[in-house]
């Protein structure tokens, strides 16, 4: 018995000084005399340091404890604590600062993060002690200075096949490049002449200027995000950071700019009557940016405001061009009814929720009765619109999903992921239908033509692959004349 008791000492002893040994690894966090003479503004001084160090679990699609820090309002609400979060006038009583300041778990930030500093943590519980009183004025943020990327980014995120099937667009960084089918004379009489995919042009804007003012040779000042061409082939929508670019395919020129993003245009989609085009984007943890567009005029004919909590990835319309379907950061698919005439609002239809990460695309089945949808949790998913219910998950793919694409009029649909691997799949009965080697690094980007004898895909090394879509043959590691290698 005495053994056993002095085992059960030692025991408790050990265990009492490896927790002694943890705590000395995160010690409590002092405060400091600020010696402040100015009351603590939220807007100013407060609103700065949540964004730096909290929002990045407390906004947007990830809301840990369901505590969204987006706002001085929700802030206040709390999460699954309730008020108690934060208590007006009692810094000390107040769980936020106690779990800020280590004094209470779970710590905040978590472990693995950067800890707030004694300055940052005494400004919060200043700021709690003398109220936690609301803003009073609105922080005007700095619009960030865009210029051009450095010379060895040249990723293509995206990419687009024309509805003919016989030109491809391609970005590669701030780039827009067309390849096209051209026919190659036999080498030999008697021989039957070959068609190969090869360099036709590449687009720039000639009005286009750096910050400083100085020319820029590309189609953007920043990176080509996305592009679509128009259902009749003859306009090319690009998106970059803040702008959207409709070029006239046919004359190789900018037919018209559109401005006015709050931030990246991450997606583009046309209605298949050609009427309309939509938009999808927005800053990261901010409300996502959705637009719809009259086709001929580009005048903004409806815009979705707060349709999803964070940037919006996927855009796609019904094949009745009636309604639109979004998938963003904030893990939710959703549906919008368009208004038939401009100036009206969209309404919301419904949601679709069960992905853990972000929405990164999403598209109709021909017939309009399922979507399907590919996400950063690695999974592609289709849902029954009607009912408003998952069918199934379909797996294969080992790293986020980033694009997906229908091809034409058939339940076939082509994804791309960051684990370099390109697959089509069937939304009917979930069946990967082929995959499509050949990649080398992250896959941004991938379409297919209407007929589906043409896939491509755009990835991180710049290459734009051009593969037979019936047997998944690599057709063309496609690169603009500057990039292709040089031979000896």
């Amino acid at each position: 018995m005495r053994r056993l008791a002095a085992l059960v000492f030692v025991l408790l002893v050990a265990r009492s000084d490896a927790q002694d040994k943890k705590d000395d690894l995160y010690p409590p966090i002092p405060t400091v005399d600020l010696k402040r003479k100015e009351p603590v503004e939220y807007a100013k001084d407060i609103e700065p340091i949540f964004e730096n160090k909290c929002m990045t679990c407390h906004a947007g699609g990830t809301l840990r404890g369901k505590y969204d820090m987006s706002t001085y309002e929700k802030v206040m609400k709390g999460g699954k604590r309730g008020a108690k979060v934060i208590v007006p006038g009692k810094a000390d009583e107040s769980f936020f600062f106690r779990a800020c300041a280590r004094l209470e778990q779970p710590m905040m930030p978590p472990k693995t993060d950067e800890p707030l500093n004694s300055q940052e943590l005494s400004l919060i519980k200043l700021w709690i002690d003398q109220g936690a009183k609301a803003p009073t004025s609105v922080r005007v943020k700095e619009r960030p200075v865009v210029n051009l990327p450095p010379v060895l980014v040249k990723p293509v995120r995206a990419v687009a096949v024309a509805p003919d099937g016989k030109s491809i667009a391609a970005s590669r960084g701030n780039q827009v490049h067309l390849f096209e089918l051209k026919t190659v004379p036999a080498a030999k009489k008697g021989d039957k002449d070959k068609t190969e995919w090869a360099y036709a042009a590449s687009l720039f804007d000639p009005q286009l200027k750096t910050p400083d003012r100085k020319p820029a040779k590309a189609a953007h000042i920043s990176l080509v995000e996305s592009m679509a061409f128009s259902p009749d082939g003859k306009t090319l929508a690009t998106g970059s950071f803040q702008e959207l670019t409709l070029w006239d395919v046919a004359k190789g020129e900018p037919r018209q700019r559109v401005g006015g993003f709050v931030d990246r245009v991450c997606a583009i989609a046309y209605s298949a009557d050609g009427k309309r085009f939509a938009t999808g984007g927005g800053a990261p943890t901010e409300d996502g940016e959705i637009k719809v567009f009259d086709a001929g005029t580009a005048k903004v004919v409806a815009e979705i405001k707060a349709g999803h909590s964070d940037t919006v990835f996927g855009v796609a319309f019904s094949p009745d061009s009636k309604l639109l379907a979004t998938g963003g950061a904030d893990k939710f698919v959703k549906v919008f009814e368009l208004p038939a005439e401009a100036g009206q609002p969209a309404k919301f239809v419904k949601s679709f929720e069960g992905h853990t990460h972000h929405v990164m695309g999403v598209g109709w089945t021909p017939d309009g009765k399922k979507l399907a949808s590919c996400g950063a949790d690695n999974f592609v998913k289709v849902w029954d619109y009607e009912k408003g219910e998952k069918i199934r998950d379909m797996q294969g793919h080992q790293k986020q999903v980033t694009a997906l694409a229908f091809v034409g009029k058939t339940s076939q649909f082509v994804t791309g992921s960051g684990d370099a691997s390109v697959r089509m799949w069937n939304a009917d009965n979930g069946g990967n239908v082929r995959s499509f080697p050949g990649a080398s690094d992250f896959v941004y980007a991938v379409s297919a033509s209407p007929d589906g004898e043409v896939v491509v895909s755009g990835c991180e090394d710049g290459t734009v692959r051009v593969y037979n879509g019936k047997n998944g043959t690599l057709l063309k590691a496609a690169l603009p004349p500057d990039a292709e290698p040089k031979r000896r």
